[in-house]
């Protein structure tokens, strides 16, 4: 585990700090426990670049494995999705050219079927992040204790908020996905009307459709999967604290938040996707433990410090958070509570 330093001072169970190094070779452990005004509680150095699973890690981590190993496939696909615009304008100015027609459909067709592998991947993903949910919240340790304990894991759960963030930012700026589809699924209805039966229904048939026509409909779709899952697991789990799940949250949302304000950490870093990578999955987390925790991130009685977390974000340049910034304006679920207070939601405006 390597090299443990710990200063014990007042009040050192609050607000437990990581700090996750993604760039460093070493896998040592370096516990700095102090009570000053900008770092209240534990600090963790540890080591996310190069974890390696233990032989107690070894299973979930190879399932996680596999679905995160065509994570960069999908990243490419959707960012060099053109989608079918001017094929669908000019079938819809030229309903009897039937010429153009057939050229908007077969030009959609393709697209659908990308669609499809976006969604399925996202219920990969909804399967991943349970199975890791449920290592890192088990008894008899504490959440923080499995973080410590079990790197690898922690390691890729960081990289399923990398990956949902960075989705959700793509998808975002792209409105041809949504109106691609919603062509797709008018001409399905008109053909259906005919009796005509096309070959692609096989393929995304009605209920498929349907299942991603409300997956697309979400503003950032992988985010509102990976909470949903959150809250499923949380349910699903009725004798597991729900403390269990949520100070996992908290805790992986500090140790970023403390990453990218403290210049020290902040100087080991080799490139700003680091930067970037800190910030997902800050956000990531923020949202999850806002879906799952009964009064959410925004109460006073949070353990995630959202003022400081914002401030964090606003300090980068804005075209590079502004997606983030808006997935913690539209797809947290207390922001807008009487108990949030004044000050936040002016951050967030």
């Amino acid at each position: 585990m390597g090299n443990l330093l710990k200063v014990l001072t007042r009040e050192i169970e609050n607000y437990p700090h990581f700090f996750l190094d993604f760039e460093r070779t070493k896998w040592d452990l370096l516990k700095v426990l102090t009570c000053t005004e900008l770092d209240q509680g534990p600090n963790f150095f540890l080591d996310f670049e190069n974890a390696q699973p233990t032989d107690g890690e070894r299973e979930v981590w190879n399932q996680i494995s596999a679905v995160l190993q065509d994570s960069e496939s999908m990243l490419a696909d959707l960012q060099a999705y053109k989608g079918a615009g001017q094929e669908i304008r000019d079938a819809i100015q030229n309903p009897n050219d039937i010429q153009l027609q057939e050229k908007a459909w077969n030009s959609v067709c393709p697209l659908v079927v990308r669609l499809k592998r976006f969604y399925e991947f996202s219920l990969r993903l909804e399967k991943a992040l349970q199975s890791l949910l449920e290592s890192l919240t088990c008894p008899p340790y504490t959440p923080t204790q499995h973080l410590e304990r079990e790197q690898a894991l922690a390691k890729e759960f960081a990289e399923i908020l990398h990956f949902t963030l960075r989705f959700d930012e793509l998808k975002m700026r792209n409105p041809a996905i949504q109106n691609d589809f919603s062509y797709y699924r008018r001409t399905i209805s008109r053909n259906r009307i005919n009796n005509m039966h096309l070959d692609i229904e096989n393929e995304v048939n009605n209920e498929m459709a349907n299942r991603m026509s409300l997956f697309y409909a979400e503003a950032t779709p992988m985010l509102k999967t990976l909470s949903n899952a959150t809250t499923h697991f949380v349910s699903e789990n009725k004798t597991l604290p729900i403390e269990n799940t949520t100070d996992c949250l908290s805790t992986m949302a500090s140790v970023c938040k403390v990453m990218l304000e403290t210049p020290e950490y902040r100087s080991r870093f080799t490139s700003e996707e680091t930067l970037m990578f800190c910030m997902r999955v800050m956000v990531g987390v923020i949202i999850l433990y806002d879906h799952v925790h009964p009064v959410g991130a925004f109460s006073k009685t949070s353990k995630i410090d959202m003022k400081g977390c914002i401030k964090v974000l606003k300090e980068q340049p804005p075209d590079t958070v502004e997606g983030l910034l808006n997935a913690l304006r539209f797809t947290t679920k207390h922001l807008n509570d009487e108990s949030t207070s004044k000050q936040i939601r002016a951050m967030l405006q």
